[in-house]
């Protein structure tokens, strides 16, 4: 018998044994990596309580701290002081919190699992949640730059430590989001996801020098990834610092411990 193609009541042309159209199979790697990637994206931007924290939140917190004079940043405009931090700010919200909360739940209702089923590898998967998450921190970014400059921020220093700060800042974060997310109940992730942001928005230099805090403290939240990202940003954007060394050693620790952490702990379902 002849196998022949078409519609009901027409006659088609024999089709080759074993040819489909479109043909099965998985996409390239490349090619499924950018469409998780998009999709990672699109529901980031669509979720009003990532946007909160991701973009309201610290653009309210830069318009207001830089034009009520309301805590002490010292010499110069609140600006300078506060736009390096609000960045740092902004990085840590989509890397760790978002992030964190985002997977947490997909855990959760089995998305991960699936996800885990399909031909996108494990790691691919985890590498377009990093592409959407740099995406977003790209808008971030662009967005409280304008907001900053609107308000007569005047930076300095050398954009490729900015750029290194920003990517290892970056790292950090996604570690510790994906270690919480991958270890905790969701519920559990959203609690604690948002009680760190809050305390690391008031202990970690974000909007609070630390000079303010006692001396003991000092020691020890300068050695939070938040510290780290805001006053490496602040050395460089405000003071003109050539390379913050000793920061990028701090972010870089925590970006390896915490990577690795969550690719040892991390639990699909």
């Amino acid at each position: 018998m002849t196998t022949t193609t078409g519609t009901p009541g027409n006659t088609g042309t024999p089709a080759a044994a074993g040819t489909y159209a479109p043909r099965p199979g998985a996409a390239p790697l490349g090619r499924m990596i950018a469409a998780q990637a998009v999709l990672e994206t699109k529901m980031l931007l669509r979720n009003g309580e990532q946007l909160l924290l991701t973009v309201i939140i610290p653009t309210l917190l830069l318009v207001l701290f830089s034009s009520v004079d309301i805590i002490d940043t010292g010499a110069g405009e609140a600006v300078d002081f506060l736009a390096p931090g609000i960045l740092a700010l902004a990085v840590m919200s989509t890397a760790f919190t978002g992030q964190a909360i985002a997977t947490g739940f997909e855990r959760r209702y089995g998305v991960l699992k699936r996800l885990a089923a399909s031909p996108l590898p494990r790691w691919a998967l985890m590498t377009a949640k990093t592409a959407s998450v740099l995406v977003t921190e790209v808008l971030q970014i662009v967005l409280l730059t304008v907001i900053a400059f609107a308000l007569g921020w005047s930076p300095h220093g050398n954009p490729a430590a900015v750029l290194l700060l920003l990517v290892l800042g970056t790292a950090a974060f996604s570690g510790l989001g994906l270690l919480m997310a991958g270890t905790l109940k969701a519920e559990a992730t959203l609690a604690a996801a948002n009680l760190v942001f809050l305390l690391l928005l008031v202990g970690g230099g974000v909007i609070v020098p630390l000079d303010r805090f006692p001396d003991a403290a000092q020691d020890v939240l300068g050695l939070l990834p938040i510290s780290a990202l805001s006053d490496g940003l602040r050395d460089v954007l405000q003071h003109g610092a050539a390379m913050p060394w000793g920061d990028l050693g701090i972010l870089a620790g925590w970006a390896v411990a915490g990577l690795a952490a969550a690719g040892k702990f991390f639990r699909w379902e």
